[in-house]
């Protein structure tokens, strides 16, 4: 068995941040790059860790993202922003939305932040963290290319567009969600294509339509919905905001970022920033988020036989 290495996680930050500056990014832009690659890496999800350095390095290589773009903004009213990445790295376009959403639903209670123009924008919690922090509650969408077939589908169409949603607690941890609407993030697949892995029967299927474990298969094919249908329909729901209304690509509209080399991904997101304060005061609601969580953790829990798996057990039931 190999034994992971293991790095000081501050010192990686940095050295990622250093590695952007030397590709034309700016100090602080290469500072939030690298610190959305090493909070994902912190929480266990390595698929949008430090492993998607290279890719956006090979993409500012090939001009397909402009690290000197101005982000601007579209449209505006009160609580309602389009703005547009115009190319500029995920993060920093995301970072960017973050900002004007929080300080929008500070002032009004709730706002509404649209992108267009962007690129893969790292893992949702990275920007829960920092709403949280704020004592707000957020939701995040994003699209991506498609990876995933429509129910029945073989062909990709859609992708495996994320979902994150973050709300504050008081002596708890805050409630974090964060998932793509595919079994597994297609970056678990890169992952494990890299080490020369198979992965679980279910995850997805080759470009014939056949169920497989082999990962580099995997990639040529689709990976599958969570929950069939119903996954496809979240997703589905996704694009329209975060594509179709915002101004982005959507469906095959939002390029490939390891395959296409011609054009940008224009890729959108859609953050949703609320004031808890406008429904009571923030203590109030952390104590009841405390009580929520606790009761939550009082529910008995499913004793599962060491000689059965869970999935096992549950068909026992």
């Amino acid at each position: 068995m190999t034994i992971p290495t293991r790095y000081d996680w501050e010192k990686l930050q940095n050295f990622c941040s250093e590695v952007f500056i030397q590709a034309g990014v700016d100090k602080e832009s290469a500072k939030v790059v690298a610190e959305s690659l090493i909070q994902a890496d912190l929480r266990g999800v390595d698929s949008h860790g430090v492993v998607r350095t290279a890719i956006y390095l090979k993409r500012i290589e090939k001009n397909m993202i402009n690290p000197a773009a101005e982000i601007s903004i579209e449209s505006e009213d009160e609580a309602v922003v389009l703005i547009n990445g115009n190319n500029h790295l995920g993060a920093v376009v995301g970072t960017k939305a973050l900002e004007i959403a929080l300080h929008k639903a500070q002032k009004k209670g709730a706002a509404i932040v649209g992108v267009k123009g962007s690129n893969h924008f790292g893992t949702g919690a990275f920007y829960l963290q920092k709403a949280i922090e704020k004592n707000m509650i957020l939701m995040v969408l994003s699209n991506a290319s498609q990876t995933m077939p429509p129910t029945g589908g073989i062909r990709p169409f859609i992708g495996t567009n994320p979902l994150a949603i973050g709300i504050p607690a008081g002596e708890e941890d805050p409630f974090l969600l964060d998932m793509a609407t595919s079994v597994v993030a297609r970056g678990k697949i890169i992952v494990a294509a890299q080490k020369g892995e198979d992965i679980p029967l279910g995850w997805a299927i080759d470009k014939d339509g056949n169920p497989t474990t082999n990962a580099n298969d995997a990639l040529e094919g689709s990976v599958l919905p969570v929950g069939g249908p119903k996954g496809y329909g979240i997703s589905m729901f996704i694009d329209i905001l975060a594509g179709v209304l915002t101004g982005a690509g959507f469906g095959k509209y939002v390029n490939n970022m390891y395959e296409n080399w011609e054009e940008p991904q224009n890729v959108g997101h859609f953050f949703l920033a609320i004031d808890i304060d406008r429904f009571m005061p923030i203590e109030t609601f952390k104590k009841r988020m405390d009580l929520y969580i606790r009761e939550i953790k009082k529910n008995q829990k499913l004793r599962v036989s060491k000689k059965f798996s869970f999935q096992e057990k549950l068909r026992r039931i």
